[in-house]
């Protein structure tokens, strides 16, 4: 089964259903493997993750975190595994396409796109559907009027938990069991400049700042909507803390400043799929970025093998503790 929508996506403009636009389309959810469709001219595309960020810059299109303009003539929208992300989209699409312009919106059926598809369907008039390359197209016009009763009921949620979190990003519906047991077991001796790797929106920062005022700390995060909403929490949670944020790719770009201490809780994940070796090659970059006699707490999964990675990388390492499914591990260089 495709984990790509965009052949769903193309499906309707290759068998002449529909017709490329003139002039230049809104472009939301795009990922590195994006074309635009035979017949179109020009796209602003949206993009928050920084790895497709990167990998659409690569290949020449005008890539944005956040949507900017208005008055397109159409927007396509890749769905995505997260509604909250999907129906934000949507959202955008319609604050952002002019009256009657075309708004055409694909994903595969694993990641949920036939019930976003019916989702849809419940708040507004479609034009058609169609299922194809184990995904699921569908398609409408923008209203005259879009109203904010509707778009409300497409806003995602804000908060969780007390803080602000971010739809499509991690733990987006509160505080994480991982993240929670290594901010219980962090050394109380910290200082000299500290980085929070994969910072998400910003937890693990936040208490870290509150229990060491004086600390000087910088966030790096992949996803931009995430960094944004640790902005928030930071300014919320610890208003006193000299932060700085980055939005980063750690695997692919360097870290250019240097450590006392680094704070971790790592993906594994790629979209769906697990990709241990994601975790390492962080641990890699963590280790780069650290000063001599520099140390990196981390969380992870107890099955995980990262115990390895942390021997081959720093001068010792070990494990501080874990419950039923976390374990907290750590490394001095």
């Amino acid at each position: 089964m495709s984990d790509s929508p965009l052949p769903t996506l193309h499906f309707p403009f290759e068998r002449g259903l529909l017709g490329a636009p003139e002039g230049r389309v809104l472009v939301l959810g795009a990922r590195q493997d994006f074309r635009l469709p035979e017949g179109f001219s020009d796209a602003l595309v949206v993009q928050g993750f920084r790895p497709d960020f990167i990998a659409l810059e690569r290949n020449g299109f005008d890539v944005h975190p956040l949507p900017e303009g208005e008055d397109y003539p159409a927007a396509l929208i890749l769905l995505g595994r997260h509604r909250a992300e999907n129906e934000q989209m949507l959202a955008q699409a319609l604050l952002r396409v002019k009256a009657e312009g075309l708004i055409v919106a694909a994903g595969t059926k694993k990641d949920g796109a036939a019930s976003m598809r019916k989702r849809v369907e419940g708040l507004l008039p479609i034009d058609d559907h169609a299922s194809k390359f184990h995904g699921v197209v569908f398609w409408l016009r923008r209203p005259a009027e879009v109203s904010p009763t509707l778009l409300d009921q497409l806003k995602p949620a804000e908060e969780a938990s007390g803080y602000f979190t971010a739809a499509g990003g991690f733990s987006d519906d509160g505080v994480d069991q991982a993240s929670a047991l290594l901010a219980e077991h962090l050394p109380g001796d910290i200082t000299g400049p500290v980085a929070d790797f994969a910072a998400g929106w910003g937890y693990l920062s936040t208490r870290l700042a509150a229990r060491h005022p004086e600390i000087a700390i910088d966030l790096y995060e992949a996803h931009h909507a995430s960094l944004e909403a640790a902005r928030l929490n930071m300014e919320r949670h610890a208003p006193q803390a000299q932060a700085r944020f980055f939005w980063h790719d750690l695997v692919q770009e360097p870290v250019e400043e240097r450590y006392n201490f680094i704070i971790m809780n790592p993906p594994f994940h790629s979209g769906s799929k697990a990709v241990p070796d994601l975790g390492i090659n962080m641990i890699e970059a963590a280790a780069k970025a650290l000063t001599s006699g520099g140390r990196l707490y981390l969380v992870a999964n107890r099955p995980l093998p990262y115990e390895d990675a942390l021997k081959r990388l720093f001068r010792q390492s070990g494990e501080t503790t874990r419950d039923n499914s976390f374990k907290v591990l750590w490394g001095r260089k």
